[in-house]
């Protein structure tokens, strides 16, 4: 065999060679492939058409009064000073203060009460109660819930501080109210009274006391 022959032999068993590695590095396709996916450059990314608002409206404020009413701007404000307010939260506690300040109105215990009541309103519940003990007078009143609570009004004062918030409360109850000899003068304990009252809360918001005292009553 001539030396060209050999050379041509030795020359194909090289390429042979290098294509059966090669296949056993990259492996074989057969058909149709999808694509290689890579990661996008950040900074080739196409800008937004437009910018993400951030924040929007607190609901914990919009789902109790209207966005742009004097009382959101008064929550705002609020907010602002003590972070930790919300307004859910006061709703929820000024249910609570509702029925046990007006059952120790009832029940003529209002030592229980103080820290909750400003001094204007101890006189005037005070008053009625004294006049009840003078006329031998005692009440059985049983608190059944309240069916509404709702915000009137919400006031800031920005110079002092001083928070008030007005609310709405739709409650019923019995109440019995008996002479001295123990006769029923008024009320059942079958009839449901429903009742309706305006109470006004107020608290500094820059304070380190977190109750809210109630300052005004009405209807």
């Amino acid at each position: 065999m001539n030396s060209p022959i050999i050379q041509l032999l030795v020359l194909a068993g090289i390429a042979v060679f290098l294509i059966l590695r090669l296949r056993g590095v990259l492996g074989t396709r057969e058909g149709y492939e999808k694509p290689a996916v890579t990661r996008p450059d950040p900074a080739r990314r196409a800008k937004p058409e437009f910018d993400v608002i951030e924040g929007g409206p607190d609901l914990d404020i919009t789902d109790h009064v209207a966005e742009d009413s004097p009382a959101a701007k008064a929550f705002a404000e609020m907010k602002r000073i003590d972070p930790s307010f919300s307004v859910g939260e006061f709703l929820g506690g000024a249910r609570g203060a509702y029925e046990m300040i007006l059952m120790a109105f009832e029940k003529g215990e209002l030592d229980e009460i103080v820290p909750f009541i400003s001094e204007d309103v101890y006189e005037a519940f005070a008053t009625v109660v004294d006049e009840r003990q003078r006329n031998g007078l005692t009440i059985e009143a049983n608190f059944i819930g309240i069916s509404d609570i709702n915000i009137v009004t919400a006031e800031f004062d920005d110079q002092t501080k001083d928070a008030d918030i007005t609310v709405r409360f739709k409650s019923e109850m019995t109440s019995i109210v008996r002479d001295n000899a123990g006769d029923v003068i008024e009320g059942s304990d079958t009839e449901i009274k429903r009742q309706k009252d305006v109470w006004t809360f107020s608290r500094k918001m820059d304070s380190d006391d977190p109750n809210w005292r109630l300052v005004a009553t009405g209807e």
